[in-house]
């Protein structure tokens, strides 16, 4: 079967249209590295205007904890890339160095490089979001167009919008065996990344928050509750109301936060602003049980998500039902999903 009757490869075309885009699995060996393999395949013919890079260490061809084989991603000519000082000396293929970062790893400098040939590379890239967004700002020295993201050990955090504008998920058997709550964890995360946008008139004044839980009045004011976490909300925290029912959250947003909400008489009346979906650490079961009961979340920030991709083996070696997950996904998922083992 040709792929192209097989998914939607639209997403494809659009890839260039952003300055950044991040891969990132919903669990470890969710299939990330191969969706990011089929993506810069499609797209070497733009080799000149892409570079990639890493949060993390990625590209080993053997887990470092199983030691199972794992693929490994493939540079193409042209292609930039940026590792540190210590995998780019192991790489195999021919390359030219740009650029060296003052921006240190743990395996030395990062090195910024154009491939002059096809091959195998291991990513070590930033290991925090905000050397990692400077990385993709200064990238437009090198006529970069687009810069890839490769996320590394299921974290989300390269998706957020303050670091990559769009981003295309991985998830597959690893997250779960079965089917209908493989389908469920994925539906959540999709939603989370939906969250609606606040109000653009809110959004600067927030923005520049990033500690505490406050309080936003209907005539714009913001006042610090003087509550550090939402880790740290009890029933004790009645008097939060004093200045209406809408809240900033800078930091994470936990199960003992939702519930503290969703257990209020006037739960319907309550909106939370998040900075953006990366943000939401609580658990699907009490983020939908607050919502159901009329609560509202807002994020300043809103990321893009392009497509999906899946991934119906584990790393034990079980196979789910490629062609029904995707179906099954397809029906309630509004973006291109597609099977990285279709692929091959």
């Amino acid at each position: 079967m040709k792929i192209e009757n097989y998914i939607d490869l639209s997403f494809l075309e659009n890839l260039m249209n952003y300055q950044s885009i991040s891969v990132v699995g919903l669990a470890k060996n969710a299939g990330k590295t191969e969706c990011l393999n089929f993506i810069l395949k499609n797209i070497k013919d733009f080799s000149k205007n892409v570079s990639i890079t890493s949060i993390g260490i990625d590209g080993e061809s053997y887990d470092q904890i199983n030691r199972k084989p794992k693929p490994e991603i493939e540079i193409y000519k042209e292609m930039i890339f940026i590792t540190s000082e210590t995998h780019f000396r192991q790489k195999k293929f021919i390359a030219e160095i740009l650029d060296i970062s003052n921006i240190q790893t743990s395996l030395g400098r990062l090195v910024i490089a154009r491939a002059l040939s096809q091959g195998k590379i291991i990513l070590s890239g930033p290991a925090d979001t905000s050397s990692l967004k400077t990385l993709i700002d200064n990238m437009q020295r090198f006529k970069v167009n687009t810069t890839i993201v490769d996320g590394a050990l299921s974290r989300l955090s390269p998706a957020s919008p303050a670091v990559t504008e769009a981003m295309i998920l991985a998830t597959g058997a690893a997250v779960s065996k079965n089917i209908d709550k493989l389908v469920r964890n994925t539906k959540y995360v999709y939603d989370l990344i939906n969250i609606n946008p606040t109000d653009e008139s809110l959004q600067d004044k927030l923005s520049s928050l990033d500690s505490g839980i406050w309080a936003v009045c209907t005539d714009g004011q913001i006042h610090n509750l003087q509550i550090p976490s939402s880790f740290m909300i009890d029933k004790n925290n009645e008097d939060i109301f004093r200045f209406g029912n809408t809240f900033y959250v800078s930091g994470a947003i936990s199960d003992s936060l939702l519930r503290f909400f969703k257990a209020q008489k006037n739960v319907n009346e309550i909106k939370i602003i998040i900075r953006d979906f990366t943000k939401i650490f609580a658990s699907e079961d009490n983020f939908y049980a607050f919502i159901k009961k009329g609560g509202k979340i807002e994020a300043l920030d809103k990321t893009k998500l392009l497509a999906i991709s899946i991934n119906p083996v584990s790393p034990e070696g079980y196979h789910l039902n490629g062609d029904k997950l995707k179906d099954e996904l397809q029906k309630i998922i509004d973006v291109p999903i597609f099977d990285v083992r279709k692929m091959e």
